[in-house]
């Protein structure tokens, strides 16, 4: 079994912890955390007591951004296999130091993006990837949230802490959706702004991504400034349609995941709806999907399917992008 050291026990390093105990399949040893904790774990003195604990296999990295890039190689660099929150580093300049590094280990790299391991995802994708509706034509996605004064506080409206706002901390996930559905994009358009919380981070980004071989256009919009908390994907194909409304969190604040799937119609009117079929899913299991994932790749010394350095890579590309405009 997986012996896993934790580094970092706050929201994120907690939901790893239960999820990496229920699989089965890793077993937590040590944490640690800048702050004081309580846990029934062993609690290390640093983060280096960690990295240098010759019993532990794996390291969990639950870090402020700014941590992730350095932490992820040195991890690499002694010998553990390495699970990192995303986004994997602020540019995608140092994702290619940590790709070095990470061949040069021969050790297993993954990062958390569990939006792929959502339900409703993976129903999405099947779809897509059978052909059945026909290729995909657009993709439109907006994820927004709603934050308050205390924001101020938070190291997430500290460029030099975060690497950027509502886009590298939410926005990532819709714009790793893109890919994961659409393929890559090789061209970027976007505006940037940060017009109400007067930061050095942004707080909207309206982006719009293509790839100019397929034709392809996917649309995002990454805000702060969403006083009602949303989730929507929208991905029209040339037989019917994928719309994903609401999502599965811990929060609640984002309501209920629900997919619909409908065919394109062959007569008027277009706006009836008696043939859309819509799937409910009531829990989240996509914490748990992610961990049996980097554990699989481990045991049976196979490369990471979703979330791996490449994939980092790419979308690090594209935010390069959009940052640009900024």
């Amino acid at each position: 079994m997986n012996k896993i050291g934790i580094i970092g026990f706050g929201k994120m390093g907690q939901i790893r912890c239960d999820a990496i105990n229920s699989s089965g399949l890793g077993k937590v040893v040590s944490i640690y955390d800048p702050s004081p904790i309580t846990t029934p774990f062993h609690i290390a003195e640093s983060e280096n007591e960690i990295l240098n604990d010759k019993t532990i296999d794996s390291i969990f990295i639950c870090t402020p951004n700014y941590l992730n890039c350095n932490l992820t190689k040195k991890a690499l660099s002694l010998g553990k296999n390495v699970f990192c929150e995303k986004p994997p580093a602020f540019t995608s300049a140092e994702v290619q130091e940590i790709i070095t590094v990470e061949k040069r280990s021969g050790k297993k790299l993954m990062y958390g993006f569990n939006h792929r391991h959502h339900p409703s995802i993976k129903e999405m994708k099947k779809i897509v990837d059978s052909g059945d509706f026909g290729k995909v034509i657009w993709m439109r996605g907006r994820y927004g949230k709603s934050v308050d004064s205390n924001y101020y506080n938070d190291w997430r409206s500290q460029k030099k802490y975060s690497g950027g706002g509502i886009l590298i901390d939410q926005g990532i996930h819709m714009l790793d959706l893109f890919l994961y559905l659409g393929g890559n994009f090789d061209k970027v358009h976007a505006a940037v702004s940060k017009l109400f919380w007067k930061l050095d981070v942004e707080d909207n980004v309206f982006a719009t991504l293509e790839n100019s071989k397929t034709g392809l256009v996917a649309s995002l919009h990454s805000t702060m400034t969403q006083w009602r908390h949303l989730f929507s994907l929208e991905v029209f194909l040339e037989k019917g349609y994928l719309v994903i409304n609401g999502l599965k969190t811990s929060s609640g604040t984002y309501g209920d995941e629900i997919l619909t799937i409908a065919r394109n119609r062959s007569s008027a009117p277009a706006a009836s709806w008696e043939d859309e079929v819509t799937k409910e899913y009531k829990i989240d299991t996509s914490w748990n999907s992610e961990i049996i994932e980097f554990f699989s790749a481990i045991d049976e010394n196979r490369p990471v399917k979703f979330g791996n350095s490449n994939d980092a890579l790419v979308l690090m590309e594209i935010v390069d992008k959009i940052y640009e405009y900024s």
